[in-house]
């Protein structure tokens, strides 16, 4: 049964957790609201159970507390995925801190309802879909985009795994869709994302008459798309509460 986990998620992976059940409330808790805590696959100890990094906050451990109950996701090669686990024991190992977790419930695929949304300032491109295009995504044909026709720059102020907000000097309608191009630390080398989207909202920022800012939903993206820029996420933000902790 190890052997069937290992299809999905793999040593290494990263994990997040969050508390379920009253085990540990205030350590678990922060302005009344459940912490999220951040972990990585260390080994599989037997067909349910398995063996993760302790979470750390600000250089310091974070000791959850044995028999805790806690809902965790983790971030596989292919997706997505959850279970429900329980803390069984937690130790040190040739200098590593480690919890033990039994499994609880069975993996499975995890879609998240909700996108979180990480602060940025990213160049992109973008351009108005061409009439063929659009029928091509709305019939879903096989379609390739059209090359070579003229781009105008934009900047993202906010990425998630369901899309964007972006602000430009150009309006783009309510409802259109778009080409747009960007590019994402991915291994440590930059990685260009071609994605459509679908414009949700256009405003003019009351402060900078003539820049408007849009909120882009990405359509028809495939999945493996999406998690890369998920996991780009979770990355990015684990460095700025790095440099956080660090100042």
């Amino acid at each position: 049964m190890v052997s069937m986990l290992s299809k999905f998620v793999s040593i290494g992976d990263k994990i997040e957790l969050q508390a379920v059940g009253r085990a540990g409330e205030k350590q678990m808790q922060r302005d009344g609201k459940k912490r999220t805590f951040y972990s990585s696959l260390h080994d599989f100890l037997s067909e349910d159970t398995l063996e993760i990094t302790m979470p750390m906050e600000q250089t310091k451990l974070i000791l959850l507390p044995v028999d805790s109950e806690f809902d965790l996701v983790f971030y596989g090669s292919s997706g997505l995925f959850q279970c429900f686990a329980r803390i069984i024991d937690r130790y040190k190992s040739n200098n590593v801190y480690l919890l033990v977790v039994e499994m609880t419930s069975n993996l499975r695929k995890y879609q998240r309802r909700e996108y979180y949304r990480f602060s940025c300032a990213l160049e992109m491109c973008a351009r108005n879909l061409e009439e063929e295009e659009i029928q091509a995504i709305e019939e879903s044909e096989n379609y390739m985009l059209t090359p070579g026709l003229p781009l105008r720059q934009s900047v993202i102020v906010d990425i998630s795994g369901g899309g964007l907000r972006f602000i430009s000097t150009q309006k783009y309608e309510e409802e259109s869709f778009l080409y747009i191009s960007y590019n994402l630390l991915k291994n440590n080398e930059q990685k260009k994302y071609e994605v459509v989207g679908k414009v949700l909202s256009a405003r003019e920022l009351e402060n900078r008459p003539g820049t408007w800012e849009h909120r882009v939903q990405y359509y028809d993206m495939d999945q493996k798309t999406r998690e890369e820029i998920i996991r780009y996420i979770f990355e990015e933000e684990r460095k700025s509460r790095r440099k956080e902790n660090d100042s």
